[in-house]
């Protein structure tokens, strides 16, 4: 073989081998980008996953408008539903929220002797209602029966309908509540409350405002969660020994 011919093959081969390189030049090139791109899209999704998570807590309400509070309000910025006699010997402050599992378990295991003190002169219960869940879980449910229950304070029925709202409550996770129309199905339990004033009121959402500023009371007290339960300053719902014969017990020494 000549010198020539064999040029030309050497020639060749290196043509070869450097195309080679710049082919995996370019396939190395892609598939960076197709990584950055990947991370990229991960990063843009982790965002998106971040804005949900910083958002969670946050109650996304659409309260506006002057603040009104509902008939016969006490206390500071008239924040507190009362219920019983200004004489009772003891006062139970009570921060619920109507979507709060726990809430309902308290009620259905403490309402029956709460009537009872109440009933008697002994006890006067100031009630607070929060928005918790509606933050945690998304939704409007814990606002919109809060305004309901002042709704129904308007017409001098809260405590009949506090205990319907419990009694029917849905799954935490159902925000049946943020129906308007089951707030007022579920007013007609309570004799004399289902008219066209409470309808107006629970449709406009009359109370709204003063239900955000009672839920901001609740965010900046220092409480740890629903329901909160205070007999005379004291949190007796962290007293695990705490039970309704209890708290009877509790309120007529108190009494004496």
């Amino acid at each position: 073989m000549s010198e020539k011919n064999r040029e030309g093959k050497r020639t060749a081969r290196q043509k070869l081998a450097a195309e080679r390189e710049k082919q995996k030049s370019r396939d190395k090139r892609r598939r960076a980008l197709i990584v950055g791109a990947s991370v990229v899209g991960v990063l843009g999704l982790a965002a998106v996953v971040g804005v949900i998570a910083a958002n969670t807590g946050q109650d996304d309400s659409e309260a506006s408008g002057p603040v009104v509070a509902p008939s016969g309000a006490q206390g500071k910025d008239s924040l507190a539903i009362p219920v019983g006699k200004e004489s009772a010997g003891s006062t139970l402050v009570i921060w619920e929220d109507f979507r709060c599992p726990a809430c309902k378990a308290f009620e259905l295991a403490y309402r029956d002797t709460i009537h009872e003190l109440t009933d008697a002169g002994q006890l006067k219960v100031e009630y607070h209602l929060a928005t918790i869940i509606d933050g945690n879980m998304g939704g409007t449910g814990s606002r919109k029966a809060a305004n309901a229950a002042a709704c129904a304070q308007d017409a001098g029925k809260f405590p009949a309908y506090h205990d319907v709202l419990f009694t029917n409550q849905p799954a935490e996770t159902d925000d049946a509540y943020a129906d308007e129309d089951k707030l007022i199905d579920l007013a007609g339990k309570v004799d004399g409350l289902d008219t066209p004033l409470f309808q107006e009121c629970v449709k406009n959402g009359t109370h709204n405002s003063w239900v955000e500023k009672s839920n901001e009371a609740f965010r900046t007290g220092g409480f740890s969660g629903t329901p909160t339960v205070l007999l005379d300053g004291k949190n007796i719902y962290q007293d695990r020994s705490m039970t309704p014969a209890k708290l009877k017990r509790l309120v007529a020494d108190a009494n004496k």
